[in-house]
């Protein structure tokens, strides 16, 4: 279809899903790697009835608050969409997307949000990166037109937005500290120099299929996980041994067989093959043990600065009874569990509890309960008979938030205070709005996870109303 193009735009916003935005007679149009005060001549690529989606097809004049992106992907990775944003314009648009969805999506008012907390590193911030192996990967025009050899076309990588079966090579990524684009090189270069197949996703066929390399910023720590479509001995082995002989800061080398049509590994065993079985991280004077398939915080630092606000929020006096919903390993529920008489957490998955229950006992935290199953089927009025009423709820949900049922149950259970921990302020708005019959928003405090990305952490803090 032969879409119109659209010249001289101007850009004068960005859209909560970090699209910029401009207007044509009238029509909203979402261009992605543009910025306020950029001219551009956009190409449509989806016409609807009150908006259009399109590509820049020329910059026509470049907004002054442009700055050059620092990384050689942009813009066919995918990720760290905002490199073209100064950091102070990043974080001025998180709070807006903060303020906006609450007012607009909640229809909530009196709100009183605090400056956004900015992370002090915004480059090597991550903690856990899972790259994925492709005997055909991505490739740019310019290299299609030299017709690439079949080695090259080897990558391994990050998945192309919106096509499961493209992978571009990653030369160097500024997410993850040092080991891992060393470690990441030394396998792909290893696998081509010795033959090893990589992955093949739509015929399901090859040997190298994902890599996960996680790091703990206060051990120093490096897990790396090989994932493998079947098992070979004979080249497993050789991959790991020369990864353990090049890599002596790797603690803890796994390795995984998937022969699933998936590459999600929590229903498969994990089998360690050289070093420690966990890593460990220091937050305050708690240590958490992660595992293979824990879940942990993806940015070390600003999770400690977000659970203090989480505290701060909670106003414990050593006297409440505490529940963590959405507990995961039962960070934030250890946390605050040395401030509260009691800390009930609940979560879906069983081995999140059983990581909850480990680290509680390793901190020698006695005041914990950890329960596994679904929130809306376990979350209900006899539960909290059995556990006794709260006295401050912890939420932090996926980013699809709670379901009715559990915003019902708390509406039920008269807890005084809520702490709504959320990674998308859309759906927390929604479910503030459900909540607000009996609950009034007191204090809200966005803190910026992910640097150089449109998604923001948000912390609100609502009291119950007397009625």
């Amino acid at each position: 279809m032969n879409y119109s193009i659209y010249n001289d735009i101007t850009i004068t916003d960005i859209a909560a899903e970090g699209k910029a935005i401009g207007r044509h007679e009238g029509k909203v149009i979402f261009v992605p790697y543009a910025i306020p005060g950029d001219v551009v001549n956009v190409q449509v690529i989806k016409s609807r009835h009150d908006y259009v989606e399109g590509i820049i097809k020329d910059i026509v004049t470049p907004s002054p608050h442009r700055v050059a992106p620092f990384c050689s992907h942009f813009g066919t990775c995918g990720g760290c969409k905002w490199q073209l944003l100064p950091y102070k314009m990043q974080l001025d648009y998180k709070e807006q997307q903060v303020f906006e969805q609450l007012s607009r999506i909640g229809k909530l008012t009196d709100l009183s949000i605090q400056p956004i907390l900015p992370a002090k590193e915004t480059l090597y911030y991550r903690n856990k990166l899972e790259f994925t192996f492709s005997g055909k990967r991505w490739l740019s025009n310019d290299e299609i037109a030299h017709k690439e050899t079949v080695e090259q076309r080897c990558g391994l990588g990050f998945h192309i937005p919106g096509m499961f079966d493209k992978v571009l090579d990653i030369e160097t990524c500024y997410l993850q500290p040092n080991p891992s684009n060393e470690i990441r090189l030394a396998i792909k270069q290893y696998a081509l120099a010795h033959q090893l197949p990589f992955f093949n996703i739509r015929e399901q066929t090859g040997f190298l299929r994902t890599l996960i390399i996680r790091n703990s910023v206060s051990s120093g720590e490096v897990m790396v996980i090989a994932v493998f479509a079947h098992d070979d001995e004979k080249q497993r082995n050789g991959l790991l041994q020369y990864l353990q002989q090049q890599f002596p800061a790797i603690t803890s080398l796994f390795y995984v067989i998937n022969n699933k049509r998936n590459d999600t590994i929590h229903d498969l065993e994990v089998n360690l093959f050289s070093g420690r079985s966990h890593m460990e991280e220091q937050l305050e004077d708690l240590s958490f043990k992660i595992s293979p398939k824990s879940f942990f915080q993806t940015n070390s630092k600003q999770a400690l600065r977000l659970y203090r606000v989480i505290r701060d929020f909670a106003g414990l006096t050593g006297k409440e009874t505490v529940y963590d919903l959405y507990t995961g390993t039962g960070s934030i529920a250890l946390f605050l569990a040395r401030q509260a008489s009691l800390v009930v957490g609940v979560e879906m998955t069983e081995d999140a509890i059983t990581d909850a229950q480990q680290n509680a006992a390793r901190n020698r935290i006695y005041n914990t309960k950890f329960y596994a199953g679904d929130m809306k089927d376990l979350f209900k009025p006899d539960f909290i008979a059995a556990n006794g009423r709260p006295d401050v709820i912890v939420l932090d949900p996926p980013r699809a938030g709670i379901h009715p049922d559990v915003a019902g149950n708390i509406l039920d259970s008269g807890v005084q205070r809520l702490v709504y921990v959320s990674c998308n302020p859309a759906t927390q708005a929604r479910d503030m709005a459900w909540l607000s019959s009996h609950y009034h928003i007191t204090e809200v405090q966005p803190v910026d996870m992910f640097p150089h990305t449109h998604h923001v952490e948000n912390i609100v803090l609502a009291e119950r109303v007397m009625n």
